[in-house]
């Protein structure tokens, strides 16, 4: 395991008096890789704690750039940024964040075609993006690759997230097993309200901290439901489904 530099024990040193963390713990997050696939309104809380926590490789997946509209919610970005590509301006600011770390800016879409290649070498996958397709494809590749799945979905005023094993519980199928109902490409934006990304999103990177280091229970099995109109948090029991298509007994 890699050790720390006095510079990051400095930087690092509210983690590190941490018992449940404490040396060992961030040593395993300066070793552990993670993909985040968008860097929008979820992404980019979930960019921002990763590097400040000290994750030691970060891929950043986002084919899109930063518009005006964006800027609303999408904190890693800002106005000088405009027109940037959004995987190239998360990457400077995680790095403007904590320069010792490595950030990979992918500008491509996230496909069946290239997922397997992109995913390469990362050991967590975690959702930034806000389509359902996209989702299930890094559900069958996470469930593939016997990786963990961290998730998180946001509309209006209300968010959810989970964190999905398929060797530890259900897949993200198990929950949501169809395709897309509807042609999202052409569907209208949803309204969001500002705060609602970044509370979901921190829940996200919080469960892969604690993936990472072994920490706490995770959310897999478990469904949290967030309302910001009404401040609630409601938790659901999920179950694996032996007929799932891609994790069940005839996957």
């Amino acid at each position: 395991m890699e050790s720390l530099s006095e510079h990051e024990k400095t930087r690092y040193a509210r983690h590190l008096i941490l018992p449940e963390i404490g040396l060992e713990g961030q040593q395993k997050l300066k070793a552990a890789s993670v993909l985040v696939v968008g860097a929008g309104g979820l992404g980019s809380t979930i960019c921002m704690f990763l590097a400040a926590s000290g994750v030691g490789r970060i891929g950043v997946i986002d084919a899109d750039t930063v518009d005006l509209s964006n800027l609303q919610r999408q904190v890693i970005h800002t106005t000088p940024r405009l027109g940037m590509p959004k995987a190239e301006s998360a990457r400077e600011q995680m790095l403007a964040i904590n320069p010792e770390i490595e950030v990979a800016a992918i500008t491509q879409r996230f496909t069946a075609e290239n997922a397997h290649a992109l995913a390469e070498g990362y050991q967590i996958f975690v959702d930034g993006t806000d389509n359902f397709a996209t989702r299930l494809l890094i559900n069958d590749l996470a469930v593939q690759t016997q990786r963990p799945f961290v998730y998180g979905a946001i509309y209006h005023f209300e968010g959810q997230a989970s964190v999905f094993d398929a060797s530890r519980g259900p897949c993200y199928r198990c929950l949501f097993p169809g395709q897309p109902p509807r042609d999202e490409a052409g569907a209208p934006p949803n309204g969001i309200f500002t705060p609602l990304p970044g509370t979901i999103a921190t829940l996200e990177a919080s469960e892969t901290i604690k993936l990472i280091t072994g920490v706490g229970e995770p959310l897999i099995g478990r469904l949290l439901l967030y309302n910001a109109l009404e401040m609630t948090f409601e938790t659901i029991h999920l179950q694996k489904q032996p007929n799932c298509p891609v994790c069940g007994q005839h996957k």
